[in-house]
């Protein structure tokens, strides 16, 4: 069978979001599977600084114009957030949470934090938008709350954070197939040219 794709994304990165309307479609084109990994772009306890995105880069004139310029061009929903560049570790362990139980609730679960995010300009930094969000998964108020206290939730992210890092991630999307490093939404092409004819 043939490799996965391994797609890194942040839920504050409104490029990870355009990118996840598409590439499990790309990926099934050429029999390809997607693993999806939740990271965290601008967390405290990341080593690494290389991977660190500034929140006045997210915030700029450019982005916001660009980001609204590709979702027209690739057809995606899009309304810039009233808020960039939220801090979205909850989301993270959430997703987390869900998808090493069910990939397909985890992959439902992250298009609904993004549609939250992107589309309907909620918060996704709140714990009650999370908890609607939650609620549409079957997840109770109280389990929501147990995860959040979850010491093991929290580790699970470091370490999916610090995978991350060590492959050499640094930016939302981020994809990785047969070893090979793919970033950004402009780099998807080159992907799919690798994923139809191989290595080049």
């Amino acid at each position: 069978m043939p490799a996965p794709i391994d797609f890194y994304f942040d839920f504050a990165s409104p490029y990870g979001y355009i990118a996840a309307q598409s590439i499990d479609e790309l990926a099934a084109r050429y029999g390809r599977t997607v693993n999806w990994h939740a990271i965290v772009l601008d967390a405290n306890f990341q080593s690494l600084e290389r991977i660190r995105v500034p929140n006045s880069v997210m915030r700029s004139d450019y982005v916001r114009r660009d980001v609204v310029r590709l979702a027209a061009f690739m057809k995606v929903p899009y309304n810039t957030p009233s808020s960039l560049g939220l801090h979205t570790e909850m989301a993270a362990r959430l997703f987390h949470w869900f998808n090493d139980r069910d990939p397909e609730q985890g992959r439902k679960f992250a298009q609904a934090v993004y549609k939250a995010y992107f589309v309907d300009d909620r918060n996704i930094a709140q714990g009650e938008v999370l908890q609607d969000l939650c609620a549409t998964q079957h997840v109770s108020p109280d389990q929501l709350q147990a995860i959040a206290n979850d010491t093991a939730a929290r580790a699970r992210l470091k370490a999916e954070i610090d995978l991350a890092e060590a492959r050499g991630v640094f930016g939302s999307p981020f994809f990785i197939v047969e070893g090979e490093r793919f970033w950004g939404n402009d780099r998807m092409p080159q992907l799919e040219h690798w994923l139809k004819n191989g290595p080049y």
